[in-house]
């Protein structure tokens, strides 16, 4: 197996700035691109408030800014070619990390590792744009990235073993749990999860309960930490609606199909807690107000 020193990060937004940070911790010097050096300042101010938080409970294995020390942004894509390992986290669009990628092929060392942290998109066809698919390989991670332990490695068909081998370690040395999956459309997670928010959706259509009954019945039922209206407002209903588009496509099966209500929302610019609305208004983040009585002729009474 090959030995990761330098990370390169696509994209410092939310999940960006946070695989960035988790990697730091780990003791890996990171360069982080982004397309303006604003979405670096913005990415960076996060992961600086992040490592505080983790300071003052006692969490950091060494002093916040000897973390914050080894992660450098940048705009040009040349500061990433001596990387041993790119992990993409920009937009979930296949033509933009196409795009993405075919540029920093002939950029980027031979050796590295191109890795994508898409939830949904195949990563076959977005190797098929580099010349490297044998070093290709998916790792989705999950927000926040600081606190969530999971990461999913993904294979192809063509990932070498060596390759597969060493980012599942990689992993590892980034405190998470890693689990081995193959490259098939939603991986593990999403694949069973997506059905489930789906069918919450659509229970509520059909008048099984109110959007705070639901939850609270899969709260104390299952035992889940929340319920599925209020993931879905975490999620963001607009990547939700995103990834069962990307989910039917491949399979053609209802239950990955988005409901009539949840398409509707995404059209009105209902995403959730990103923007304060969604199956919950979230003027106040302390006590979030179901939409019940907006959404009425969507539920059955």
């Amino acid at each position: 197996m090959m030995e990761i020193k330098k990370v390169g990060v696509l994209g410092c937004g939310l999940m960006g700035s946070g695989i960035a940070q988790v990697c730091a911790m780990a003791g890996f010097d990171v360069t982080a691109l982004e397309i303006e050096q604003k979405f670096i300042d913005k990415g960076f101010a996060g992961i600086r408030k992040s490592l505080g938080r983790f300071a003052e409970k006692g969490a950091l294995k060494e002093p916040a800014d000897n973390i914050f020390a080894r992660l450098k942004g940048t705009t040009r894509k040349e500061d990433l070619a001596d990387c041993d390992i790119v992990i993409e986290a920009i937009i979930e669009n296949l033509d933009e990390k196409r795009k993405m990628y075919a540029s920093l092929d002939p950029i980027v060392k031979p050796a590295a590792i191109f890795a994508s942290n898409t939830s949904s998109i195949s990563i076959t066809e977005t190797m098929t744009a580099t010349k490297r698919p044998d070093r290709f390989v998916g790792l989705h991670f999950f927000n926040p990235v600081p606190l969530m332990k999971l990461v999913e490695v993904v294979r192809t068909i063509v990932t070498a073993d060596d390759v597969y081998e060493t980012v599942y370690e990689f992993g590892k040395k980034l405190g998470k749990v890693p689990v081995r999956t193959s490259d098939k459309t939603g991986f593990v997670v999403n694949r069973l999860l997506v059905p489930y928010l789906l069918d919450a959706v659509r229970a509520y259509e059909e008048g099984v309960g109110s959007i705070g009954d639901i939850d609270v019945a899969m709260k104390l039922g299952c035992g889940y930490p929340m319920g599925p209206f209020t993931l879905l407002d975490f999620v963001g209903l607009d990547t939700t609606y995103y990834i069962t588009n990307v989910m039917f496509d491949e399979f053609k099966e209802r239950r990955f199909a988005s409901p009539p209500l949840l398409k509707r929302m995404v059209m009105a610019g209902w995403y959730g807690k990103k923007n304060g609305k969604g199956f919950y208004d979230w003027s106040n983040p302390e006590q979030p107000v179901p939409q019940d009585a907006a959404l009425r002729g969507f539920a059955k009474e």
